[in-house]
């Protein structure tokens, strides 16, 4: 789009408060190169994404995103393999660590969104690279000791030796023979060497070398000898430290060097990131809503973002959705006729550039190829160009430029010049953008359009309200029809003696004056329709929050009754388990049973009676758990190696039998865990040790619920998701006790 125009309607301006909302370098870039599209596909999809970032600013909180400076250079360096400083590298472990934090963000909002989880899906973490330099480096300044052993012996013999050398320093600072000599009692470094301050006409009584001299003269810095050899050693592992502190940062960045592609990609990703972050917190801020897309405009209470909320009056307009594509908003001056010019092309242009918009839920707009606004005052000293010059112009630009997929804004059209001639040439122009399928929106105090309007198909008036008594605009517009300047009110309001008015009023010609009281007459009937629709917004508004209270109470209602369903179900589900668990005991010892030790059969078939029936149920008949465990109640007086041999063959029956894997796809939980029930038994009899449970992927809620159930199951020694190739998440391998 063209920049000019979007500059007269303060885009600019929005996106200045957008880069404030900015961490990045990236970011900020993007937000400078921002302007709104043409692409219909492009707007949607960009909206989206802020829609998107609102979602998880609400989840969540705001974005953990840190400040990153430009990095491209230092980027370039690592591709060329040539190393980083400490610095940078400091700030190539912090885009690790924010594109970590980011997934981990995303991970924990719990949120599933079509745009931004492609973003969060492709930023690269190497937790081991950004612990190896933060370990290393303590800032860019600092070294850490544990870099590397050899920078730590190097560090360690270097303080051995300043403790030596200071050690010698202060026995000669406080030594009877050299005290007298000394300026102050302190240890100095000057040159990477350590001296002590002399008085300067005692230079020669202390053996050594002047490193320096105080701005007075009156001290000197003297090296003894002493501590020469000392010094020298001192200075020869500095420059072994500086080494091993090049090789560290040579070692560090080669670390870097293979996925300088995919740091790029982190600084890229977080600065979209962050740049959809700052419209998504300005759409919160500004209490926006993402508009609706179609071939027309419609604004539902929308707001200039640029006048503070708590000031501004919403206003509500729509063009292209009925028989019009023309509106001519009239009315006094300062009654609001421009502010709703800027506000429409301004949310027109913030949408197409991805942005949320100050209006009300149901707002709809067009997408243009471009917005023109000949708005302010034009004059040009400079070009010698009066106001009519320059706004001709302006117009004579956007008629060589516009299209049927254009929306023109006209402040005043046709002021300037004679009335008579000013009005035709605003109605023919209106005419030619009309024929071209432009949507326009004009501002005008000429009748002659006004009644143009009233008569031609494709023209709609408008009028701002102004309030006669106050002498000031209530900001609301009033479509279908034309409004009046009210001069002669606001005169007479004003003081202008009422002779004089009413003389004024008397040289308007009759037609004029007709024209003009039937425009008040049906002003005047608008604005009571409008208070009375109003009023009924109003109650129904009051009736819709009625019903929604009365349905949100239903809801909780059984909402509370569906928990308790499931509460019991739970329960009951608990009770049964305990007692499969008292059965399974049971037929465990009657497998190993002879007749002597039938009395004992019968005291358990008894506690699990009473347990069954403490809970509700029948009893148990001995009968049915020997049934189980495939025997018959003669088993009962067979010798002990009769049934031993029976328990072998249950087992081997058993084995031949059953299944290593159970199949629950299309199943509900409870039905799956059912079927689980059953399994388990047969598994466990036939002393099966390891099975495989096939859930599929899903949604995930039946392996949610066989996992659940798999906790809470006696005979489950451990369970696992099965590996990959194996069915990975739409199979869990089970192995039993």
């Amino acid at each position: 789009m063209i920049e000019k125009y979007l500059n007269k309607l303060e885009f600019n301006t929005i996106k200045e408060q957008l880069t404030q909302g900015c961490s990045t370098y990236i970011g900020k870039k993007i937000v400078d190169e921002l302007e709104p599209s043409s692409n219909e596909a492009k707007v949607a999809t960009t909206l989206k994404e802020t829609t998107e970032g609102c979602e998880l600013i609400h989840a969540l909180g705001n974005f953990p995103i840190f400040k990153i400076d430009d990095l491209s250079i230092m980027v370039k360096r690592l591709e060329s393999s040539m190393p980083l400083t400490a610095k940078y590298l400091l700030e190539m472990a912090a885009v690790l660590k924010n594109a970590s934090e980011l997934k981990d963000y995303y991970k924990s909002s719990g949120c599933d969104l079509e745009r931004l989880s492609l973003y969060f899906g492709d930023l690269y973490e190497n937790k081991n690279i950004e612990k190896m330099i933060t370990n290393a480096i303590i800032s860019e300044d600092e070294i850490a000791d544990k870099a590397s052993p050899k920078l730590a012996s190097i560090r360690s013999n270097k303080k051995g030796l300043e403790l030596e050398i200071k050690n010698k320093l202060t026995g000669l600072l406080h030594s009877n023979t050299y005290s007298k000599y000394i300026m102050d009692p302190v240890i100095t470094i000057r040159n990477d060497r350590y001296v002590i301050p002399v008085k300067s006409e005692y230079r020669s009584q202390i053996k050594g070398f002047i490193h320096d001299t105080s701005s007075s003269g009156s001290t000197v810095y003297i090296e003894p000898m002493a501590v020469f050899e000392i010094n020298n050693s001192i200075n020869n592992l500095m420059v072994e430290e500086q080494h091993e502190i090049e090789v560290i940062l040579n070692n560090l960045s080669g670390q870097l060097y293979p996925i300088a592609g995919f740091l790029n990609q982190d600084i890229n990703l977080i600065g979209k990131l962050d740049f959809i972050s700052a419209k998504a917190k300005y759409s919160i801020a500004h209490d926006c809503t993402c508009p609706n897309i179609d071939e027309f405009v419609e604004l539902k209470s929308a707001r200039h973002p640029l006048i503070d909320k708590d000031k501004v009056v919403p206003t509500s307009l729509h063009i292209g959705k009925e028989n019009f594509t023309t509106l001519v908003i009239t009315g006094p001056n300062t009654g609001g006729k421009t502010v709703t010019l800027k506000t429409t092309g301004l949310l027109c242009a913030m949408a197409q550039a991805g942005l949320h918009i100050p209006v009300s839920e149901g707002s709809t707009i067009k997408v243009f190829d471009n917005i023109f606004a000949d708005i302010g005052d034009e004059q040009s000293i400079e070009q010698s160009l009066s106001t009519f010059s320059a706004h001709m112009t302006n117009i004579v630009s956007i008629l060589d430029t516009f299209t049927d997929k254009s929306l023109i804004l006209v402040d005043e059209l046709g002021s300037g010049t004679d009335p008579i001639e000013g009005a035709h040439l605003a109605i023919s122009l209106l005419e030619t953008f009309h024929d071209k399928g432009a949507f326009t929106l004009a501002t005008t105090h000429y009748s002659e359009i006004k009644q143009y309007c009233l008569t031609h198909e494709g023209f709609e008036n408008a009028s701002c309200e102004f309030d006669i008594e106050t002498l000031k605009p209530t900001y609301h517009l009033l479509l279908g029809i034309p409004g009046k300047s009210n001069a002669f009110a606001i005169c007479n309001q004003l003081g202008v003696p009422k002779d004089i008015i009413d003389r004024a009023s008397n040289l308007i010609s009759k037609p004029d004056t007709d024209f003009e009281t039937l425009m008040k007459q049906i002003y005047d009937n608008k604005k009571k329709v409008e208070e009375e629709k109003i009023e009924i917004e109003k109650n129904l508004n009051q009736v819709t929050l009625l019903r929604k209270s009365l349905e949100k109470d239903n809801n909780e209602k059984l909402q509370k009754e569906k928990a308790k369903i499931e509460e019991a179900k739970k329960e009951a589900q608990q009770i049964l388990l305990d007692a499969k668990d008292d059965a399974n005991r049971i037929i465990n010892k009657l497998s190993k049973m002879n007749e002597a030790e039938t009395h004992k059969a019968n005291k358990l078939r008894d506690e699990l009676n009473d347990k069954i029936k403490k809970n509700g149920g029948d009893g148990l008949d001995l009968s049915v758990l020997l049934k189980l465990n495939e025997k018959d109640t003669s088993s009962l007086s067979k010798s002990k190696k009769t049934s031993q041999n029976s328990k072998a063959y249950v087992r081997n029956n058993k084995a031949k039998t059953i299944n290593t894997e159970i199949n629950l796809l299309g199943l509900t939980v409870d039905e799956a865990v059912a079927e689980l029930d059953l399994y388990f038994d047969q598994a466990k009899m036939a002393h099966l040790e390891k099975v495989r449970v096939v859930h599929g992927k899903g949604t995930g809620k039946l392996r949610e619920g066989v996992h659940q159930y798999l906790k809470t199951n006696k005979n489950v020694k451990s369970f696992k998701i099965a590996d990959y190739g194996d069915g990975d998440y739409g199979v869990t391998i089970v192995e039993l006790k």
